[in-house]
């Protein structure tokens, strides 16, 4: 590909959730030619996320809201925001980074990696054959297809057991299914799901099977960890929420990464490559909040708009 082809910025994202989001505002309110690179729409995992309590200055508010409201504010200060964005190649060059995708070919003096996490699978047989068939990761996509059904929710952190109760608004019953004898989730949340009389909760215990009749889920194995007991438990869908995992895939062998895969930065959002700077739930952070993510954006978008003016300065 020439150069012609070649769209040229100061700063590059990949990634248009809450960090990249933020990022491209910094930027571009820095005066910063910008562009961010979205493989699905702006907004990440908040378009997943039906009510949204603990985003500062914000109360009853839902995920897709503050993902429009933060996107029309990127875009007014002059971000170019590309959706629907399939990278198929990144080349790291100090000061000349290259991001090849479907959309075209982008360069940048900086890249911004804010690629964020999506939701782990739990790799057992009939997950795969039955996704979209019962086995979903996300009920404020799929809950209302599943009125008057039996639903099992796998995980018992903050998604599992928030989302548990948003599906008893459309659900029979949701039997929450955790491998440990107490949630991981806020005290509020927990208490919530609790006081739920359509929520059952089932502890010390995993699923080690999804099964289905060849058109969509029936049921699961569950088996208790403690007892090793096995048994089916009927039901009409599952929805897993067992942790996130990092998309890195394009920048394996060429940044600095811990063993699950998330980008080592140091405070400043550096990463080990020299002009590329990572935030949100693509690094490891103790709290994967929007709020956090969006704290991460506008600091790496601060330290990339100097590195940007260093590199003018030399020329």
């Amino acid at each position: 590909m020439t150069s012609d082809n070649i769209k040229d910025y100061d700063i590059v994202i990949i990634g248009g959730g809450p960090a990249g989001l933020a990022a491209g505002l910094y930027a571009a309110r820095g005066n910063m030619r910008t562009i961010i690179l979205e493989k699905l729409i702006p907004g990440g995992q908040l378009n997943n996320t039906l009510d949204v309590e603990n985003y500062p200055g914000m109360d009853h508010v839902t995920g897709p809201q503050i993902a429009e409201a933060m996107e029309n504010q990127t875009k007014r200060f002059g971000c170019e925001i590309v959706n629907n964005c399939n990278i198929s190649e990144v080349e790291l060059n100090e000061g000349k980074h290259i991001v090849k995708s479907d959309q075209g070919t982008y360069r940048g003096k900086v890249l911004i990696v804010a690629t964020g996490s999506e939701y782990r699978k739990l790799s057992v047989p009939g997950e795969k054959e039955y996704s979209g068939k019962g086995v979903s990761y996300c009920a404020v996509c799929d809950g209302a297809f599943f009125k008057e059904k039996k639903l099992v929710v796998v995980g018992g952190g903050d998604s599992a057991v928030e989302e548990g109760t948003f599906l008893t608004k459309f659900a029979s019953n949701v039997t929450i299914i955790h491998r440990r004898d107490k949630f991981r989730a806020e005290k509020i949340i927990q208490d919530r799901a609790f006081k739920n009389p359509k929520i059952n909760v089932v502890w010390n215990t995993v699923v080690p099977e999804i099964k289905g009749d060849g058109n969509s889920v029936v049921g699961v194995k569950i088996k208790n960890i403690v007892t090793n007991k096995e048994e089916d438990f009927p039901c009409d869908g599952i929805f897993i929420y067992v942790g996130l995992d990092p998309n890195t895939q394009l920048f394996k062998g060429k940044l600095k990464m811990d063993q699950a895969g998330r980008v080592e930065t140091n405070e400043k959002m550096e990463t080990s490559f020299p002009g590329v700077y990572a935030a949100g739930d693509v690094r490891e952070t103790p709290l994967k909040q929007a709020v956090t993510a969006a704290s991460d954006g506008s600091l790496a978008a601060t330290m990339a708009i100097e590195y940007t003016e260093g590199l003018d300065d030399g020329e």
